[in-house]
């Protein structure tokens, strides 16, 4: 195996320095860097694993029998599977490569939802999801005549799992809900969710773009049918993720897109397909963002899931308790399990002009939708700004974007 998977970490203590992003100043200040839930900065290990790569074994997988051919096929096979291993799935045939969680959830819409899905069908989707997690259910409800209906959730951003039970009956096919919610950062009670989605006989798909990075996830504990990944916002690069789905499913799916790799014989009679993983992995894969991804994973796994999460929980509590505390701000998302994210508006300010301004002090955070435009419909308000925590923040950080809202304040109210 490559020995370059798995980097040592240069100061495994101070989760912070191993981040040469954050090691800069903007518009004159000490860069705080607050945008995780957007994408997360990468470690030196995950930026060395995919330098190596391509400074030693940069080759075409699979098909190669010459030395770094071979040397890549490898890398490549065991970075999937440290994924299996990362989510606890019980074969690295349950995991398919993608661009993120948008392809993933593209493939399974594609694959799965327009070969199962009939006229009648219920397609449940909560009324917190991303847009990814929305818009493929429509093109697919419109191609089979099935129907989508939202998970109503409440004023404080939790899932309404009493409205959810009502919904739930045998012409629901597919649930469809986030781990953890972008815009508001509540952790879904996903495990029961699944559950209950079960009882009934349908299938459930969790989008854990979110949740990866900041909570562990055991797949086969929670029984989820499909569950996607995403690289840069576990520490990994961009345009790399992965899809689990459990092999049953799998094998009775068509392949989502087609071409080389994906396929065992081709004459122009009849073309037969490869074995999974394969047969969901048309043409040349990302090597180098397969293995940064696994060095992400081998990362976080490094840094101690009990580690993390105190740590993040910490920050999370200080910063709701100062960012609420400015005169004018509301916090929107207040559910009891949340991740490391804060949401707020600010009275009379444009979420928008709380961003530009806050970035004037080095301050990054997001503003807009997120999105999540049903529900900004469903919270009455057009946007917010967001901080979001990763294992780097600190309290300081949070002591940094307060004294820019409090800059926000005298300049605009």
């Amino acid at each position: 195996m490559s020995t370059f998977l798995k980097p040592k970490l240069s100061n495994p203590e101070h989760p912070r320095c191993e981040f040469p992003a954050l090691d800069q100043q903007v518009h004159g200040k000490p860069l705080v860097y607050l945008d995780n839930a957007a994408t997360t900065q990468k470690p030196r290990s995950v930026l060395g694993a995919m330098q190596s790569y391509y400074e030693h074994d940069n080759a075409n997988v699979h098909r190669g029998v010459h030395a770094l051919s071979q040397r890549a096929t490898e890398a490549f096979d065991e970075s999937r599977r440290v994924l299996q291993r990362f989510v606890n799935a019980a074969s690295e045939k349950e995991i398919i490569f993608t661009k993120g969680c948008t392809e993933a959830i593209n493939l399974v819409a594609h694959s799965w939802g327009r070969t199962e899905l009939k006229p009648g069908d219920r397609i449940l989707l909560s009324h917190m999801e991303h847009h990814a997690n929305i818009v493929p259910w429509q093109i697919a409800a419109e191609m089979t005549g099935a129907e989508i209906h939202p998970i109503p959730i409440t004023d404080e951003g939790e899932i309404d799992l009493g409205a959810f039970e009502r919904l739930l009956d045998e012409r629901v096919k597919l649930v469809g809900v986030k781990h953890v919610c972008n815009a508001l950062g509540t952790i879904n009670p996903v495990a029961k969710m699944i559950e209950m989605a079960h009882q009934v006989g349908a299938k459930a798909l969790v989008d854990g773009a979110q949740a990866t990075a900041h909570i562990p996830v055991d797949v086969r504990d929670l029984d989820v049918d499909f569950y996607t990944i995403s690289g840069h916002k576990l520490y990994g690069p961009t345009g790399v993720g992965a899809l689990y789905a459990k092999e049953d499913l799998l094998e009775r799916m068509p392949p989502y897109q087609s071409g080389g790799d994906m396929i065992r014989t081709v004459t122009f009679e009849k073309t037969t397909y490869n074995d999974l993983p394969n047969k969901f992995e048309a043409g040349t894969p990302n090597m180098a963002g397969a293995i940064g991804l696994a060095a992400a994973a081998d990362f976080l796994r490094g840094q101690g899931w009990d580690e993390i999460e105190n740590n993040e929980q910490r920050v999370l509590s200080y910063a709701t308790d100062e960012i609420g505390s400015v005169p004018g701000v509301r916090i929107i998302g207040t559910a009891k399990h949340k991740a490391a994210i804060v949401s707020f508006v600010m009275e009379g300010v444009h979420p928008h002009d709380i961003g530009t301004i806050v970035d004037g002090e080095g301050v990054a955070i997001r503003t807009g939708h997120h999105c999540c435009m049903p529900l900004m419909q469903r919270l009455g308000i057009p946007a917010t700004a967001r901080a979001s925590f990763a294992i780097y923040n600190s309290k300081s950080d949070v002591d940094s974007l307060v004294s820019a809202l409090q800059k926000v304040r005298e300049i605009l109210t």
